[in-house]
């Protein structure tokens, strides 16, 4: 299906593949354009005749681009600029006579709610409650939500068209203006910040998430400046100390040297400057010391609220506290892993995880999850080849899409599945180099090993274990195999399983028993 969001400053579109089984969705296709809705006339405020001449084609783009993927339904929303445009209504009737889409004129906190959906889609909330800022070019959203319910959905008339087109006359921004803009986004925020506190419990400390353009930009800017910049900007942070560097720097720049910059695009090099103080307002009035980019909004809000109403979602905090799973499931499909062997191989190293915590390796719980991802998605790389497949894995998971899981947590995802067979991790392989921290290192190296063991017994296209028990004492492991059935010849298990010997030795110390 496609979803169509009639943004102020742009107009995007998102073609999604729908998995009914997993109740879930993946994306096939994200296009934006430019079609500056939000230019209207200055007296009447309506629409101008550019600006809707821009919408019908734009529009008209969209619908023809879906098709040719075969959609089966298009579900379009229009936001500030076509909701207070006079003629909003008349455009809106254009379109459905004209090209045939009907769109949704959606109010405010319609709007939040649909962004809400939409970062619920892409990102885990955990027990933590999250603050949502989507800064558009009409208009606001500020929502406070958790992954049980959304506590706040807030919308305010102010945006980084909005502020563009009435307040700058003068660019670079002499400081008089910038205070006066400063002060005037402060008092259009005020009473939905207000809203917002009132309804953090005391103790909160809630995680701030940046959607959409602005924030992508900004993110796109401090990333380019990273040693290491990311791969994505998706679960990227950045300090609120580093957001006030770059608005500072943006401020004082003229236009000509903000189109140079290659992290952003023209077009929002005219609007970053009042979009990035919307952004550095909101995060002071909220007292937040950082932020989460999230490349989730509207869009993808849009396919999830159908979900929902075609019964495809039971309820959206199911969807939500699953979203990981599902995530590495549909990359499982998407490169034809044999799930019943991965879950196999899942099995069986969760299994060792429990039974040698504390002995074998340290951690403390924040592995696990992440040794069940790297054993769904181990095999991956022989969608590719089956010589060094490891290798493949590490490559496709890197780049692949895992949501809700940080950066961090992918590159350490996809280093476990790297490190399962074959050489141990070293200094100049580029999947450990690219780990943040001694402590990844540490994680990956004990999870890879527990994923190396497990992956040895699955030699075989039937399961023929029941399981196993593991026990660590005297600088021994001892592994005792129990088959599916009495009787079942085990010997290739044993003899892959002690093939692991040297490697184990090598990492840990202990000598391998196999019973």
């Amino acid at each position: 299906m496609a979803a169509i969001d009639i943004g102020t400053n742009s107009i995007h579109l998102l073609i999604a593949a729908i998995n009914p089984d997993l109740h879930s969705f993946s994306v096939v296709l994200v296009e934006k354009s430019t079609a500056r809705l939000g230019e209207r006339d200055p007296i009447s405020g309506a629409l101008s005749e550019a600006a809707i001449e821009r919408g019908f084609r734009t529009l008209q783009h969209c619908r023809e681009l879906a098709e040719s993927h075969g959609v089966e339904a298009i579900v379009t929303a229009a936001t500030s600029a076509v909701r207070e445009a006079p003629n909003g209504r008349d455009f809106l009737q254009s379109v459905q006579e004209q090209i045939g889409l009907t769109v949704d004129l959606i109010s405010g906190p319609e709007e939040a709610r649909l962004i809400y959906l939409g970062v619920l889609s892409g990102m885990a909330f955990g027990d933590q409650p999250h603050l949502i800022l989507d800064i558009g070019g009409g208009s606001t959203e500020l929502v406070l939500a958790d992954g049980r319910d959304s506590r706040a959905l807030t919308s305010t008339r102010v945006g980084a068209v909005r502020l563009q087109r009435d307040f700058i006359d003068q660019d670079p921004l002499p400081p008089e203006r910038r205070s006066f803009l400063t002060a005037f986004i402060q008092g259009a925020l005020e009473p939905a910040v207000l809203q917002v506190r009132q309804r953090i419990e005391a103790g909160e400390a809630p995680v701030m998430v940046a959607t959409s353009g602005t924030a992508m930009a900004i993110g796109a800017l401090a990333a380019a400046e990273e040693e290491r910049p990311p791969l994505k900007l998706q679960g990227y942070r950045i300090s609120r100390q580093r957001v006030d560097q770059l608005v500072d720097r943006l401020v004082a720049m003229t236009p000509e040297q903000r189109r140079a910059l290659p992290a952003i695009n023209d077009r929002r090099a005219e609007i970053i400057v009042p979009g990035a103080l919307i952004l550095q307002t909101a995060m002071r009035m909220l007292a937040v010391q950082e932020l989460v980019v999230c490349d989730r909004a509207l869009r993808e809000g849009l396919i999830v609220d159908w979900m929902l109403r075609q019964g495809l979602l039971e309820d959206r905090f199911a969807y939500q506290s699953s979203i990981r799973q599902r995530s590495i499931r549909h990359q499982a499909q998407r490169f034809g892993v044999d799930l019943a062997r991965a879950e196999r191989v899942a099995t069986l190293a969760l299994s060792l995880y429990d039974q040698t915590v504390g002995q074998l390796h340290q951690d403390n719980g924040a592995g696990r999850e992440l040794l069940w991802a790297a054993a769904m998605l181990h095999s991956c790389g022989q969608h590719i080849n089956v010589g060094a497949y490891h290798k493949h894995s590490w490559y496709l998971i890197r780049h692949g899409e895992l949501l809700g899981y940080s950066d961090g947590e992918h590159l350490i995802v996809a280093a476990i599945a790297r490190y399962h067979r074959r050489s141990l991790p070293k200094k100049r392989h580029e999947a450990w180099q690219l780990l943040d921290s001694r402590e990844d290192r540490r994680l990956v190296g004990g999870m890879a090993l527990l994923l190396r063991l497990a992956a040895a017994l699955d030699r075989r296209p039937e399961a023929r274990l029941s399981g196993l028990s593991a026990t660590v004492a005297d600088q021994q492991l001892r592994i005792t195999l129990h088959p599916g059935d009495p009787g079942l010849d085990l010997s290739l298990e044993q003899w892959s399983l002690r093939g692991c010997a040297a490697a184990l030795k090598e990492a840990t110390g202990h000598e391998l028993v196999v019973h």
